[in-house]
């Protein structure tokens, strides 16, 4: 068994928990290149049991935001559900927006490629499938540009996250998208 397959005793579960809730705090203001030592001092633990919980960074980035993202595929999923598939698009960029502005290391696992094999790679592959089925329908329905590929979201999201007034700048790259 790994160390995360076994049942955990009660204080290295506080650990564990305190760990991940620690990375998502750094994580989340310094991005995924934080110092794992400030991450085990605001988790009040030794970097022994740090490194005891998660031998590598990559296994605390993981463990940090596998949740979050999937809170984002529940949001694609909802952008799929809309009946009207611009109104998708836009609930699709408008939460993404919102999610990587507030969250660095959010931003950065977007961005970054992981092993193939991890957590974190296969979910952003299935959310990549979804992203391209947003883009699709809003192109089927004649809303979007049909020159737009799921690789030009980093361009919308750089866009978008490079202001503090994030909301108008997506909404002026809403405004070049739209099909004419």
């Amino acid at each position: 068994m790994t160390v995360e397959q076994r049942p955990l005793r009660a204080d290295a579960r506080r650990n564990r928990e305190a760990l991940v809730a620690a990375a998502r705090e750094v994580f989340g203001a310094k991005g995924v290149d934080a110092p794992l030592d400030e991450i085990a001092r605001r988790a009040e633990v030794a970097i022994g049991t740090l490194y005891n919980r998660f031998p590598t960074r990559a296994d605390l980035v993981e463990a940090a935001f596998l949740p979050t993202l999937e809170e984002a595929q529940a949001v694609l999923d909802e952008a799929l559900a809309c009946e009207d598939p611009w109104e998708g698009f836009v609930l699709f960029l408008e939460r993404s927006v919102l999610m990587q502005v507030s969250d660095r290391g959010f931003t950065e696992v977007c961005s970054r490629a992981f092993d193939p094999a991890s957590g974190l790679e296969k979910a952003k592959q299935a959310n990549g499938a979804r992203m391209n089925r947003i883009i699709s329908r809003a192109q089927e329905a004649g809303a979007l540009r049909p020159d737009f590929r799921g690789p030009d979201l980093a361009i919308v999201f750089a866009a978008a996250t490079a202001t503090p007034d994030w909301r108008r700048a997506l909404g002026m790259v809403l405004d070049g998208l739209r099909a004419r």
